[in-house]
């Protein structure tokens, strides 16, 4: 079964879908959105979800260090409850914190350029979520 994990931001959402066997994630792309239009991302993940036979999402819940939901918490779970709806496939919320602080790290040691970073950053904590995920459940 092939899971997608997502990286919700307010303009970006950072795509990541486990292999067959759920055991590694890989970064696949980062879909431009507008957060004001909840459904302006639907076509594009919906051929991603079609094209690699996605049963599952994960969605990455911002919360905060004292664990409490903010108002990025409160917009990760609204969107997760659309993706259910409109997609049809079961969502997991699965605590972010500092992923994407770590996805950075990860490219400042890999001696990435800022504009380069910029361009995967999201796709990036996409994957430390969704492995984050799958690490847990095996």
């Amino acid at each position: 079964m092939k899971i997608i994990g997502l990286d919700v931001g307010s303009k970006t959402i950072g795509v990541a879908v486990s292999d067959a066997l759920g055991w590694t994630a890989q970064g696949l792309t980062t879909i431009k959105w507008d957060e004001r239009d909840i459904h302006s991302a639907d076509e594009s993940l919906r051929e991603i979800i079609d094209m690699h036979e996605v049963e599952k999402a994960v969605i990455g819940l911002p919360k905060n260090m004292n664990n409490t939901i903010g108002e990025r918490g409160k917009a990760s779970e609204d969107y997760a409850k659309h993706v259910e709806k409109i997609h049809n496939i079961p969502v997991v919320l699965w605590d972010e914190r500092l992923t994407t602080m770590a996805a950075e790290r990860v490219l400042l040691e890999a001696d990435v350029s800022r504009k380069k970073r910029k361009k995967v950053i999201d796709k990036m904590a996409a994957v430390m979520i969704l492995q984050g995920y799958l690490d847990q459940v095996q």
